[in-house]
């Protein structure tokens, strides 16, 4: 993807750009951490790298340790509390964008449905899109499934 991106908050007093870089295929995640979260049935991500992400406005941030042991930062706007992008400590440099924030969000496309094994029954994943009990347990497995294409 070689085009910036912009995005922002609910409230419109967060902005950002993603300049051109390394971006993942966005996914779904439908774990019950995410849906606590979101207060929704899933969420979605991409995974950026955090240099190439330009905020404007007041954010703060919120603290969670994984079932994996992971320390997740959640980073939002400080008004309205929309979560923009997490950290986690194990994928130093690399974030996770919630698409839905981009002002082109509804040009992304899930290249995959993770977390199934907990995902709403009411949910149906479409035909051809992989969809994984769990998530990839490498970096080798997020690679192989989200690899931006060459």
């Amino acid at each position: 993807m070689k085009e910036p991106l912009t995005g922002g908050c609910l409230c419109g007093a967060v902005r950002y750009t993603l300049q051109p870089g390394f971006r993942m295929k966005p996914y779904a995640c439908h774990c019950t951490d995410c849906q606590k979260r979101t207060g929704s049935a899933f969420s979605c991500h991409m995974a950026v790298m955090e240099k190439d992400l330009e905020l404007t406005g007041d954010v703060d941030e919120g603290h969670f340790v994984q079932p994996s042991g992971a320390n997740s930062t959640i980073i939002g706007c400080a008004k309205c509390k929309a979560r923009i992008y997490a950290r986690n400590d194990r994928r130093p440099g690399m974030v996770s964008l919630r698409f839905g924030t981009l002002d082109s969000g509804k040009d992304m496309i899930p290249h995959a449905h993770l977390w199934i094994s907990s995902k709403q029954p009411w949910i149906v994943i479409p035909a051809g899109v992989p969809a994984l009990d769990t998530q990839p347990d490498s970096p080798e497995g997020w690679a192989e499934l989200l690899a931006p294409d060459r």
